[in-house]
């Protein structure tokens, strides 16, 4: 995309500039002229006033949900180190710290909690479901306090499924502790529970995709020459916050625009230079993920539209081919025809895309649900997940169109809506 910082300035400021001259020679008493901003920074106000967080009632459904599969699977309980994985069923937000603190959700009966001593008080003020917690001093045995737990629930023996991102130093201590249980993984149970989102969940991820797209405009206009990727970030950075979200959008101009997840080589912004942003936020504990490619101040080549043209192509194709109860797979095989029909690749080779299709998201922004080549799972209302087919050219640039999507029951919609050409990155 062509644009001049200086043209945008001058055009938000025109009016201010005329008001000021029909007020010269005016006596000093008069009013001054109203002072009007140049930044479209300062046009940001929140977007996230009036969002609805995920009620007490949902989170009871999931446990409900994790608890059938559990008694499906075998599993006599779950047990969960500080994370996404706690706040999505307890809606308890805790930093995950060398002091264990976990949940345990068994398959029958109420969520208990073992937590530091001291952190208590605070814990219960963030519990909105289960009320038992179990506490351990400083100079005791956390594990001991997760075992105890586990025999009050009534388990003497079978599985404890243990969440993927359970730590372990955590796993190994509990399963000293209670060695007479078997120990596995309870992906059979988290899994299908965060994979599939609810109208709540969708809404708030709508919301984080259609604030990172405002920053995403905010910071094409205020690419200026010279800018450095960490000076980009910094304002990104600031621009979602003036949304009302914590988020960031990285960037990488030129030739670094090839490496998918940047270069450690110095980077200065210079007109005709491929500029790759990525970013997203979290709203309500909901993810976007974005990625746009303009040209700064200058008209696009033939080569960069040619290439910008065919990443769109491709792009295109992974949506059309995300169709319910078709492999995740599809996706990727289809977008990557795209790029291989035109010379690229084949497979991740480079010049061509050098990764998967997409990736799930959700809580985080990678979860679950990745498109890649051999994911079987069949696409399912609920599943959300990125298209982004990168095409790397290392020495030249890289483009990448990413957006997000979910599947309804009449098929895949955008989150955000795709870039309709290289001179028009926004909808």
């Amino acid at each position: 995309m062509s644009i001049k910082r200086r043209d945008f300035i001058r055009l938000s400021t025109g009016s201010a500039v005329a008001g000021t001259a029909i007020l010269t020679g005016v006596t000093s008493c008069a009013a001054p002229a109203p002072q009007v901003s140049t930044s479209p920074m300062d046009q940001l106000k929140s977007m996230t006033d009036n969002i609805v967080p995920i009620s007490v009632k949902e989170r009871e459904a999931r446990i409900e949900k994790a608890q059938r599969l559990m008694a499906e699977n075998k599993i006599e309980a779950l047990l969960l180190d500080a994370g996404t994985s706690m706040k999505y069923f307890t809606g308890v937000s805790w930093w995950p710290s060398e002091r264990t603190m976990a949940a345990i959700i068994p398959a029958k009966g109420e969520v208990k909690y073992v937590s530091p001593a001291f952190e208590a008080d605070r814990l219960r003020q963030l519990i909105k479901i289960g009320k038992d917690v179990r506490t351990w001093e400083e100079h005791e045995s956390p594990y001991q306090q997760i075992a105890n737990a586990f025999k009050d629930f009534g388990i003497r023996n079978g599985n404890i499924g243990i969440e993927e991102r359970l730590r372990f130093f955590l796993f190994d201590g509990v399963r000293k502790e209670a060695s007479h249980l078997n120990y596995v993984s309870g992906d059979p149970v988290s899994i299908p529970c965060r994979l599939i989102k609810s109208p709540a969940e969708i809404a708030l991820m709508q919301r984080a995709n259609d604030i990172t797209i405002e920053a995403h405009k905010t910071m094409v206009a205020l690419l200026h020459e010279g800018m450095t990727p960490s000076e980009f970030s910094k304002l990104a950075e600031d621009a979602h916050a003036k949304l009302g979200a914590n988020g960031g959008t990285s960037a990488n101009f030129g030739e670094a625009s090839a490496y998918p997840h940047g270069s450690i080589e110095p980077q200065k912004l210079k007109k005709g230079d491929i500029v790759l942003m990525d970013g997203g936020c979290s709203v309500g504990g909901y993810s976007s993920d974005i990625s746009r490619t303009v040209v700064f101040g200058a008209e696009p080549t033939k080569r960069q539209r040619e290439i910008w043209d065919l990443e769109k192509k491709s792009q295109a194709a992974g949506f059309a081919a995300a169709k319910l109860g078709d492999p995740c797979e599809n996706v990727d095989i289809a977008a990557r025809k795209v790029l291989v029909d035109a010379g690229f690749g084949p497979g991740y080779k480079v010049p061509g895309c050098p990764h998967r299709t997409g990736h799930g998201i959700g809580m985080d922004g990678h979860e679950w649900g990745n498109m890649v080549l051999g994911n079987k799972l069949p696409l399912q209302a609920g599943m959300c997940f990125s298209i982004e087919p990168t095409i790397s050219i290392y020495g030249e640039f890289g483009i990448r169109l990413e957006d997000c999507v979910y599947m309804t029951d009449q098929g895949p919609k955008w989150f955000s809506l795709p870039s309709a050409s290289i001179d028009k990155p926004f909808a």
